[in-house]
Formats: C-alpha cells, sequence, structure tokens
C-alpha cells in the first residue's frame, strides 16, 4: 500500500503575543466631572438612587418617578445617571482594593452587551467558594486581548506560592491567554486552564468542572437581569459604569444564600448600617 510523504506530517499553530502594559488596562469609568461632595441633594438622596437604580433594577425614569411620588424628591432621569456614573468611580477603586484573596478555583465567561447599538462582552471571573466577582472587564470583542486582562485582574490578589485553575468555556482566547500570562512567572503551571464544553457532559474534564462553569453562567444571568432595564447602552463609559455598580452591589451588598445570607466580601464598616442606601453612601465615603 503507497503511503504519501504528507501523511505523516505534524501541523501545528504557535502563536507569541506582545502586549504592552498600556495594552492590558482594566476598564474603568470616567472621573466625574463635578464631585459627588458638591452634589445638590443629600447622601440619602444619592444613596436612594443606587439602590433602586442598581440594587433594585429599577429604570432610571421609573427610579425619578418614584424619589418624586414616594418620597416628594425632585430629580430627573439624567439625574439619576450622572450621580450613578459619578458613584461609578469611586466604586471601582473600592471593589479592586477590597477584593480580597481568591479561591484556587475560579470560573470565567463573556456576556454580550449592546453599546450604540453594537455587540461588546463583559468578561466576568467568580470565585468557586467565596462566590465574589474578581473581574469585570468590558470589551469590543471576544479575543485574547481582554481575557488576558479579565484574568489578569483575576489572580491579582493571589498568594505567591497559590495555584490557581481557570474553568470556562471552549472560547480559544483563554488558553491562549493563560499561555500568555504563565510565561511572565517562574512557575510554567502557574495557572491551568479547564475547559467545559458544550451542554452535555461528552468527557471527563467537562463533567468534572461542569459545576463551576453554571456558576459562572448563573452569574451572567444576574448581571443581565441588573442591566436591561437600560435596554442598551449609548456609551461605554455608561456600559463600565453600570457593570461597576453591579459588581459592588453583589460582592458587598447582596445577600447570598449559600453564604449564610452574607454577601460574597463582608466589610466590618457596613455591618451595622440598618438599610441598603445607607451601605451604599458608606462605600463611597470608604472610597473617596
Amino acid at each position: 500500500m503507497k503511503k504519501k510523504s504528507s501523511q505523516f506530517k505534524i501541523n501545528y499553530q504557535y502563536r507569541e503575543y506582545h502586549y504592552k502594559p498600556e495594552e492590558l488596562e482594566h476598564s474603568s469609568p470616567d472621573k466625574p466631572p463635578v464631585e459627588l461632595a458638591r452634589i445638590h441633594n443629600s447622601e440619602n438622596v444619592l444613596g436612594l438612587i443606587l439602590t433602586f437604580y442598581v440594587s433594585f433594577a429599577v429604570p432610571a425614569r421609573k427610579t425619578a418617578q418614584i424619589l418624586r411620588e414616594v418620597f416628594c424628591i425632585k430629580v430627573s432621569h439624567q439625574t439619576v445617571l450622572n450621580y450613578a456614573a459619578g458613584a461609578a468611580w469611586y466604586c471601582h477603586r473600592f471593589n479592586l482594593k477590597h477584593k480580597g484573596l481568591i479561591d484556587d478555583i475560579s470560573a470565567g465567561d463573556e456576556t454580550y452587551i449592546k453599546i450604540l447599538g453594537k455587540h461588546h462582552y463583559v468578561f466576568f471571573f467568580i470565585s468557586a467558594k467565596n462566590l465574589k466577582i474578581t473581574a469585570y472587564h468590558v470589551a469590543d470583542n471576544r479575543g485574547t486581548q481582554p481575557a488576558v486582562i479579565a484574568m489578569n485582574e483575576a489572580i491579582r490578589t493571589a498568594s505567591d506560592d497559590q495555584r490557581i485553575t481557570l474553568v470556562s468555556d471552549g472560547n480559544p482566547s483563554y488558553p491562549a491567554g493563560i499561555h500568555f500570562i504563565n510565561a511572565q512567572f517562574d512557575d510554567p503551571l502557574k495557572i491551568k486552564h479547564k475547559k467545559v464544553i458544550g451542554l452535555q457532559n461528552l468527557d471527563d474534564e467537562s463533567e468534572k468542572f461542569r459545576a463551576f462553569k453554571q456558576l459562572v453562567e448563573r452569574l451572567n444571568r444576574t448581571y443581565k437581569y441588573h442591566v436591561r432595564p437600560a435596554a442598551g447602552f449609548n456609551s461605554t463609559n455608561g456600559a463600565v459604569s453600570l457593570t461597576t455598580l453591579f459588581v459592588t452591589h453583589y460582592n458587598f451588598l447582596r445577600p447570598h444564600m449559600s453564604l449564610k445570607y452574607l454577601p460574597p466580601v463582608p466589610v466590618q464598616e457596613l455591618k451595622a448600617l440598618p438599610t441598603i442606601q445607607a451601605r451604599w453612601t458608606k462605600i463611597l465615603s470608604l472610597a473617596a
């Protein structure tokens, strides 16, 4: 039987990424033009706006209506959006500072949103045990670069001797990004990658790690619930701002049943405060 020499050729692809530090910056809200300390309304009004608009996922126009018709507080829907954008800049710093250590296993995924009618993507990573969001990044594509940015933030607070396992779907951006990140460490196995493919367990790896993938899928559904009232975004900063506020709510304010109705990241200064609006304003004061 004749055989062709081409049958014995080994074909493979090799990619080497050279990202500059400025190309790997985490998405963050713009600094507000007006300081929150100089707004015309009280801290309590600001806290109520964040409570309805973020924590209870009420649209900006309906939030303004509730404040006007229930609390006799006259604010416009644009004021609601402006206050939220201003608060997001402080909350982003608070999120990064108070994230704390991470678990050995984290799950990541990206979900799509619309900005000016075009698809954009939000990358999330969530710790497996303490259920806190460890990374959130808004990008206009699902490529390797935004995946690297999200994973860099997800592992930023890991201990030096900690080995991390990141679980994702079959998006090739994740293994490519992990290859790039591991090249920066002395330990080439600092980060391990596990894939969960499809909706059925057709391989051992998918069966073993599917629970972690389902964890981030539930996070995506919760996020979509909170941003759906926005009905799309008119600017990238608007998307980044609401995503940032959602993470603050999820990590520090939202009680989780599996955590005995505590938030994933308990903050001592918030425990004695009885209302959500008071906890929102306290977070802003701690971030200032």
